[in-house]
């Protein structure tokens, strides 16, 4: 075996991908995102609301989804430009847009109040050749106020992420927080027998669309995860038969190693800030957690116990670990502080529990459970009370949240039969009361992350 690693793609590879994505992050630049210009627009002859007049709390819109009128904004890609805003609206469970013809001026508040609608957008698209102008306006339908108006220029082939940055506009005035629709999933895609699957790692925008491979699928390629502060993502590869931690920058498509252990490197999950990576290592019939500092390379061992410890995830202070571990003799989840010492245990529900992963809201855990031969899925608050099942499943895993805590997306398994037949794997969405679980137009797919807004 060779002390060399073979790159998981050619340079030539690199230098196309690192081209397409600096072409993309050119997009997120300056302005509201780095090459998307925003312009205020005033509303004339109405007055202006105030920020919060119409906001209305996730959980009325949980049980009475905001109708919201959303007509057309013009045709070619002005009408893609309203699907994708319709789709973001919609497939969130928390809007329910409603067609109609696009006003001349201001709304007909009176016409919009008897389709029950709450708020109201106006807007326009021009073309301009290499660029787009995306004229918005959100409106309060009680008040007759204008909640928010801008128009956005960026580059025409970015008019993809303007109407998921206008969907953001929309979720956050409604809401009165920060939407999630201009964001991303890196996964693992599969293709093949069951038994020899092809891995590549792959990335997408958050609804499934615009799927591109990072990796050409010659290695074995598992659990990708992003890093919060930079546009880079750590997984684990088989490359040259050895598994270890890479890091892959979606800036350059280049990656490296995360440092070269003498057991087998998995689990990596970033800090909060971006500067290490927490990781486990095995060692004998074991496993021990380590965290790598990104600038130095400089580890540190921060469990030692003999026992399988894995799966580590950082609160979101970074202050504390969250991990797997069979210490007491069944996979559990164990809490302790980010520079190690003692943990403590969270979950004493029936069945083993692993893949933990904290809520950047802080107030959630995330994790799959294994009881009685069947998966389940769920969420516990940080000292381990209020645990519940959001789903189930044959198998059902690998929890991922979405920038505002809302939504976690995860695999779905189905069952195989004879040679592997009626084998399913994919990726689904569900909001975390519960409720609202879709899947995403991604494929053959598994261990998904979500990555922050505009990453």
């Amino acid at each position: 075996m060779t002390s060399s690693v073979k790159p998981l793609i050619p340079d030539d590879d690199a230098d196309r991908l690192a081209a397409a994505f600096l072409g993309r992050r050119g997009f997120m630049g300056a302005g509201v995102a780095g090459g998307l210009m925003a312009t205020p627009l005033f509303a004339a002859g109405a007055a202006h609301a105030q920020a919060g007049d119409a906001e209305i709390t996730v959980d009325q819109a949980r049980t009475a989804p905001i109708p919201i009128v959303l007509p057309s904004l013009g045709g070619g890609v002005a009408q893609q430009i309203t699907d994708v805003i319709s789709a973001d609206l919609g497939n969130c469970g928390l809007f329910r847009p409603i067609s109609a013809s696009m006003p001349q001026g201001t709304p007909d508040f009176g016409s919009y109040k008897s389709m029950g609608a709450r708020a109201a957008v106006t807007g326009k698209v021009v073309d301009q050749g290499s660029s787009l102008r995306v004229e918005f306006r959100l409106w309060d339908v009680m008040t007759g106020k204008q909640i928010q108006g801008t128009a956005y220029t960026a580059a025409a082939q970015d008019w993809r992420r303007i109407a998921h940055v206008i969907a953001d506009v929309i979720y956050g005035r409604l809401l009165g927080e920060q939407g999630y629709f201009n964001s991303r999933i890196a996964y693992i895609a599969r293709s093949g027998p069951r038994a020899h699957q092809t891995t590549r790692l792959a990335i997408m925008d958050q609804d499934g669309a615009d799927s591109r491979y990072l990796t050409n699928g010659q290695w074995l390629t598992l659990t990708p995860r992003f890093n919060p502060a930079n546009s880079e993502l750590a997984f684990m590869s088989y490359a040259n038969y050895r598994p270890r931690v890479y890091l892959f920058n979606l800036n350059t498509g280049q990656q490296r190693l995360l440092g070269d252990f003498s057991g087998i490197s998995f689990a990596p999950h970033f800090s909060p800030d971006g500067r290490s990576v927490v990781l486990s290592v095995t060692r004998g019939g074991g496993s021990d957690i380590y965290t790598v500092d990104l600038a130095t390379m400089a580890r540190r061992q921060i469990t030692s116990t003999g026992a399988i410890d894995t799966s580590p995830s950082y609160s979101p202070d970074g202050s504390q670990i969250v991990f797997n571990s069979d210490r007491g003799g069944s996979p559990q989840l164990y809490i302790m502080s980010a520079a190690g010492g003692d943990a403590k245990r969270i979950s004493y529900g029936h069945g083993n529990y692993g893949s933990p992963v904290w809520s950047p809201r802080g107030d959630l855990i995330a994790f799959s459970r294994i009881a009685n031969g069947s998966f389940s899925l769920g969420v516990m608050a940080p000292d381990g009370t209020g645990e519940r099942i959001l789903t189930q499943g044959f198998t059902v895993e690998s929890p991922t949240f979405c920038p505002n805590g809302r939504v976690l997306a995860f695999c779905r398994q189905s069952a195989a039969g004879h040679n592997g037949a009626g084998f399913a794997t994919g990726i689904s969405t569900i909001d975390i009361t519960g409720f609202h679980e879709r899947a995403l137009p991604a494929g053959s797919a598994s261990d998904p992350t979500w990555s922050p807004l505009n990453k």
